[in-house]
């Protein structure tokens, strides 16, 4: 679906800030222009190969020697002529580049406007498009590999397989549609039910993915909570490996939580250090712990520290209700403390796996983390050889897709009109189409492309 612009833009594609290179891209009917403007006889004449030349502003003064690469439509990442300068990453070279080529037509970039005319050019699909930002701030391997495989056409391969499916039963219906005096026939609608219930089971299997695609993005919510010098502080400090919360023998020092964050194997890890469980608190301390307990409530992963050297305490309700086998580690703390092959005096509650470690001391800390990790890799829905993680918007047309095959098939099994179950298809087939892109809503694609960063 190609849509030629009459413009030019550009943008800086690179991080503002001194570094070696900066790269300045701009793209439109206009950069062949350019090219022989700025570079004169050195104008790159092969696309795609970059060349060596002096980089002139428009009143012949010299701004840097730079690479200048020319890149010819369709063969480009926006599908139209581009034009990408490569200069020594000094912002002031970089802004002044940016400058000259505005001055010589171009406009500056919208955030995302890249993308977007790859996108509205045939380049991208639009799960293809949302990957480019997926992969830019992927911060684990596991949302790297996701990113990778989406933007490699994973979700559009499963999206397309739906499809087609879809289009299959719902051209068995709609044969019958021209037929007012027909009804389906009982050998016809037992396949077209197959095949349905095939397609949302599908549906369901991706759809269960978006929890696993937001602890990518955002990282997997990792709540340390336990009574007032379990060592919880510590902790976080060992993991993290700065002393990023103060530690002291006084109870009740966290009176707030304390998030960071942590590369845990192929995982990303939003770590939070929490409010002491006091039994007794004071006040100021009492709000600090109905915090704690909030988080531990909405966490994915769960590390409740116990100090090895005291009897387990009491657990607030709270706290046991948001506990789970799979996704709580009992940490028994202070393993330095214990007498040599002494065995901790605090239990885990019952079923709970426990690691023991020292804080202090780095002991355990390796078995700890292989713990998290292995707890981390659970989080993930078996979805076939590629790793496919939906994001939220891909979510909400699942969703709508889910319900209108419901729907379809309840149609299907109380003899409705070929009509109406034709008709809960095609809603099916538009909420798959929004995945990809294929329903062109102006609203929508201009609020996702705005959240990119400028210059992509």
């Amino acid at each position: 679906m190609s849509r030629l612009h009459s413009d030019t833009i550009a943008a800086l594609a690179t991080p503002a800030g001194t570094a070696a290179i900066a790269v300045v891209r701009a793209s439109g009917p206009a950069c062949t222009m350019l090219a022989r403007e700025i570079f004169g006889a050195h104008t790159p004449t092969l696309p795609r190969m970059a060349q060596h030349a002096d980089y002139r502003d428009r009143h012949g003064a010299l701004v840097d020697d730079v690479l200048g690469t020319f890149f010819q439509a369709p063969n480009s990442y926006t599908g139209e002529d581009a034009l990408e300068i490569s200069c020594h990453g000094n912002p002031f070279i970089a802004q002044k580049i940016l400058e000259d080529l505005c001055a010589r037509g171009c406009r500056l970039a919208e955030p995302g406007e890249f993308t977007q005319r790859a996108f509205l050019n045939g380049r991208l699909a639009l799960d293809q498009a949302e990957a480019v930002m997926d992969l830019i701030h992927a911060r684990s391997e596991r949302a790297l590999t996701a990113a990778q495989q989406q933007l490699r056409g994973a979700l559009g391969r499963r999206m397309t397989a739906l499809t087609d499916a879809l289009l299959g039963a719902l051209a068995q219906v709609e044969a019958y549609i021209d037929f007012p005096d027909e009804d389906l026939p009982l050998e016809d609608r037992g396949r077209v039910r197959a095949a349905l219930e095939f397609i949302l089971a599908d549906t369901a299997r991706l759809l269960a993915t978006e929890h696993y695609g937001g602890l990518l993005r955002d990282g997997i919510k990792t709540v340390i909570v336990g009574e007032p010098n379990a060592g919880k502080s510590s902790l976080l400090n060992r993991l993290v490996g700065t002393e990023r919360a103060l530690v002291s023998p006084e109870p009740g020092t966290t009176r707030d939580f304390i998030e960071e964050r942590l590369s845990a194997g192929p995982h990303w890890l939003r770590l939070t250090d929490t409010a002491g469980l006091n039994p007794t608190p004071a006040p100021l301390e009492a709000r600090g712990i109905a915090k704690s307990l909030e988080r531990a409530a909405a966490a994915d992963l769960l590390l409740l520290v116990l100090d090895a050297t005291r009897p387990t305490p009491p657990l607030p309700a709270a706290l046991r209700d948001a506990m789970r086998r799979e996704t709580t580690l009992v940490v028994l703390n202070k393993l330095d403390l214990l007498a040599p092959g002494a065995a901790a005096i605090a239990v885990p509650p019952d079923g709970f796996a426990a690691v023991a470690v020292s804080a202090l001391t780095g002991m355990g800390m390796e078995v700890l983390l292989a713990e998290v990790v292995r707890r981390a890799e659970t989080f993930r829905h078996d979805t076939g050889e590629d790793l496919v993680a939906i994001n939220a918007r891909h979510a909400h047309a699942l969703t709508r897709a889910k319900t209108g095959l419901a729907d379809a098939l309840t149609k299907l099994a109380t003899n409705a009109p070929v009509e109406l179950l034709a008709s809960d298809l095609r809603d099916v087939l538009d909420a798959y189409g929004e995945i990809s892109g294929k329903v062109d809503n102006e609203q929508m694609l201009d609020r996702l492309f705005a959240n990119f960063c400028i210059g992509k």
